[in-house]
């Protein structure tokens, strides 16, 4: 629905898209389904979709066990099970699904490494380190 609403916004529409709890389900499921795709790993899949969660859900009064169940699942089995369970019928619950979400506090301070900044050049073997990293946060 972000989509969409941005897709108004530029043709000067104030129109927005407020999905009740059934469409962002249907979206979790979605999203779920797209992750085991890309991975190949149902399991590997449902554990990084946990991430997303509780952010689909903000606002919606599904409450804490709902939330918490769902943050454990790990297969599409138990994410439809899961989903199932809810009250579907919920509307878009206006003002507490707005604002922020993720991490609200102070910015944090970056860490660099040990003499980082001391030279603009990386030696072969820092290469592979820095290419070993990203490797393990941006899933190649």
């Amino acid at each position: 629905w972000l989509f969409t609403d941005l897709i108004a916004a530029f043709h000067g529409s104030d129109h927005r898209v407020r999905p009740g709890l059934r469409e962002v389900a249907a979206v979790i499921r979605r999203h779920g389904e797209l992750m085991v795709d890309h991975f190949g790993e149902e399991n590997r899949a449902m554990r990084e979709l946990r991430k997303h969660v509780s952010w689909y859900l903000k606002g919606y009064p599904v409450g804490g066990e709902a939330r918490r169940t769902l943050a454990l699942v790990d297969s599409l089995a138990d994410l439809n099970a899961k989903l199932a369970s809810l009250d579907l019928d919920s509307p878009y619950p206006g003002e507490a699904a707005e604002g922020q979400r993720g991490r609200a506090g102070s910015p944090k301070e970056p860490h660099l490494p040990d003499g980082w900044l001391e030279s603009p050049y990386l030696a072969e073997s820092e290469r592979a380190t820095v290419a070993a990293a990203e490797l393990g946060i941006s899933g190649g």
